[in-house]
């Protein structure tokens, strides 16, 4: 079967990519977010997966509000980096695994979630500034990687624990896949921060820090943190934290934090990264 060894939560910020793509990961600004992502590349070298399942947003490149899907897989063979307005990032074209990503969505289907499916989509900086984050810069992307995207955007959003219960089924769907993979899932944007209004430029490290330690050690309560909760204490675009508990879902009831970074701030977010390892891989009840 499949083998789910771990979960990444990390912050997406565009910012965070320009920073790569333009050479300035050691100016004096950027230089400290960006050497706590060392020990995450190793990790990531080290555990060599073959798949990646990275959850993001759309920030209106492949999507507008003409349509809007609440969750969506990309079943495609490959994604290419989208134009955000002011050309696509000069990354590797993102590579995908269509058969595990056709056997999740019908899984997840089956399972009782209403899954959008894209045969074809460009994929912005809400997928490609985390495998920057995970990978560096490589002429190849290391693994595979499938997009499943989620509406954070448009009101109403899942919420977390919607988010749990897809990571969950997203687990039960991996312990039945019969090729041997091993594969992280990445749940991706946040912390906090607001980008408009009268709050604008708020960050919330007290509430960030108690997200990250109750998230391995207390998902069930993480989970149920309300929409109000996270836009009170983590700013309208905090929301988007909720793309985290789609990873801790997919991940065994105990994990072993293995990492963690958080830096205050990268443009005008708090960027924090954590990785959980599972202590098991058995099938999920």
């Amino acid at each position: 079967m499949a083998r789910l060894v771990g979960g990444v939560g990390t912050s997406h910020v565009p910012s965070i990519g320009a920073a790569v793509d333009l050479g300035k990961t050691q100016e004096p600004y950027w230089k400290p977010l960006f050497a706590g992502y060392g020990p995450a590349r190793q990790w990531m070298n080290d555990v060599a997966p073959d798949v990646a399942i990275i959850v993001y947003n759309d920030h209106a490149s492949a999507f507008s509000l003409d349509l809007i899907s609440t969750f969506l897989i990309g079943v495609a063979d490959e994604f290419q980096p989208a134009d955000e307005g002011y050309g696509p990032r000069t990354v590797p074209c993102v590579a995908g695994d269509s058969k595990l990503a056709w056997h999740l969505a019908e899984s997840l289907i089956l399972d009782e979630f209403d899954m959008a499916i894209a045969n074809k989509m460009p994929v912005d900086h809400g997928l490609t500034v985390p495998l920057s984050i995970m990978c560096g810069q490589p002429n190849i992307w290391p693994c595979k990687v499938i997009p499943l995207c989620v509406n954070v955007i448009q009101y109403p959003p899942p919420t977390g624990l919607r988010c749990y219960k897809l990571g969950k089924a997203i687990r039960r769907a991996l312990d039945i896949y019969e090729e041997d993979l091993k594969v992280v899932i990445l749940g991706t944007g946040g912390m906090s921060h607001q980008l408009q209004g009268e709050r604008a430029g708020l960050i919330n490290e007290e509430f960030d820090i108690n997200f990250l330690d109750q998230l391995s050690s207390n998902p069930d309560w993480v989970a149920n943190i309300s929409h109000e909760e996270y836009l009170m204490e983590a700013g309208s675009e905090g929301i988007e934290m909720v793309m985290w508990m789609t990873m801790r879902g997919a991940l065994d009831v105990n994990v072993k934090e293995v990492y963690r970074h958080y830096h205050v701030p990268a443009s005008n977010t708090a960027a924090g990264l954590i990785i959980l390892e599972n202590n098991d891989v058995g099938i999920r009840k």
